[in-house]
């Protein structure tokens, strides 16, 4: 794999295969940014009020081409919680009302959704999934199990935070258009990692970090909505862009949008990391990552006497690669990765399985993996943070 280290700002003396948490910036893309921060400064009512909308729309155009979809259907959120608390607060929930999705959810979102079933009656059915799995259809078979005549909305992770697992949303939103129901997808891990088209994916609602694998700075997501829902979801913060002075052509746009004063930077610097993969034929690189990724998969498990989650290949592992690991003490044992060690890894616990998860990017090598391994492995004969 080509070595693109050096195009990165993180940390030499650490052995970094977190990617997944937030992401990291390469060096041309953050100058951009700083560059846009500063435009920011020298001027800021320009920037704000006069060029602002110009360059936001420039961005959406690029970032539209990208995942496939109208410009004018994509909203800038700061991160993929942000963009499901928009659609769960307005969903107008009803008691008994049921959103299906899964018990590998990221918690954050589980945690607005039971918020907002909470205050309405509405249930949030984690529907439990078996592992290890044995193929996309053993997946959705175990997932719509839990579909009933209350079931209002599917909400799914694209790839999930603490499996690491790549998700058959294709198949999910096919099948759930034709029972009509209504899907949002938490693509999170999506862009970036994988290819999003959100026309054949046929999702009604798809959130995506650019801040993970599309490699913009902290703060940078989107929110998509099937252009018939649009009028369905309120803004989040009531702004500007309510009975707008003046308006664009989407009120989705204008209420979501303009929404006071805030640094938008980041949003604009999504054409330049699209250009960035571009320019570095980032699909061989992603290619390769995903590779490393799935080479190491059986080296770990054996090494953590676990069962790998689902089958090693493209259709479950893409750069993420998530193993259960026996441990009462998982914050110990991350601190003691990072502190002794020097390897930024999580460590997560999820229900009650916990779950070591390693990121591979362009600045990854085999060599990073295996001092993981040799870092596990002693820990393993030094104490007793780790079970057998």
């Amino acid at each position: 794999m080509q070595d693109l280290s050096s195009l990165f700002l993180l940390r030499k003396d650490i052995t970094f295969l977190n990617f997944g948490s937030f992401g990291a910036c390469p060096r041309p893309v953050f100058e951009r940014y700083q560059q846009y921060q500063l435009e920011l400064e020298q001027e800021p009512v320009e920037f704000i009020v006069t060029n602002g909308p110009k360059y936001l729309e420039q961005s959406r155009i690029a970032l539209g081409k990208y995942v496939n979809c109208h410009h004018d259907d994509l909203v800038y959120v700061t991160n993929p919680s942000y963009a499901v608390n928009i659609i769960a607060k307005s969903l107008a929930l009803q008691p008994g009302d049921e959103i299906l999705t899964t018990n590998i959810e990221y918690g954050a979102c589980d945690k607005t959704w039971e918020f907002y079933c909470n205050k309405t009656g509405a249930v949030y059915k984690k529907q439990p999934i078996r592992f290890p799995l044995e193929s996309k259809e053993d997946f959705i078979k175990q997932f719509f199990s839990g579909l009933t005549t209350n079931t209002k909305l599917v909400f799914i992770s694209h790839l999930t935070s603490s499996t690491g697992l790549r998700l058959p949303v294709e198949e999910i939103c096919a099948i759930a258009k034709q029972k009509g129901l209504m899907t949002f997808v938490d693509g999170a891990h999506g862009p970036g990692q994988v290819q999003v088209n959100l026309q054949t994916m046929q999702a009604d609602i798809y959130t995506g970090a650019c801040h993970k694998w599309m490699l913009t700075p902290k703060g940078s997501s989107f929110l998509y909505v099937k252009k018939e829902l649009q009028h369905l979801f309120d803004p989040l913060v009531v702004s500007w862009g309510y009975n707008a002075m003046f308006p664009s052509s989407s009120k989705f746009l204008d209420y979501h949008q303009m929404q006071g004063t805030r640094d938008f930077s980041a949003f604009l610097t999504i054409p330049n990391a699209i250009q960035f993969m571009q320019q570095n034929n980032w699909q061989a690189v992603a290619a390769a990552c995903r590779q490393l990724t799935q080479q190491n998969a059986n080296t770990i498990c054996t090494l953590l006497n676990a069962t790998a989650l689902a089958p090693i290949t493209d259709d479950f592992i893409a750069q993420l690669y998530s193993t259960e690991i026996k441990t009462k003490e998982p914050e110990k044992l991350k601190s003691v990765l990072f502190n002794e060690y020097a390897i930024e890894i999580p460590v997560m616990p999820h229900g009650d399985k916990v779950y070591l998860r390693y990121s591979i990017n362009a600045f990854n090598k085999q060599q990073d993996l295996d001092k993981l391994f040799d870092a596990l492995k002693s820990i393993m004969q030094k104490t007793n943070l780790i079970e057998p």
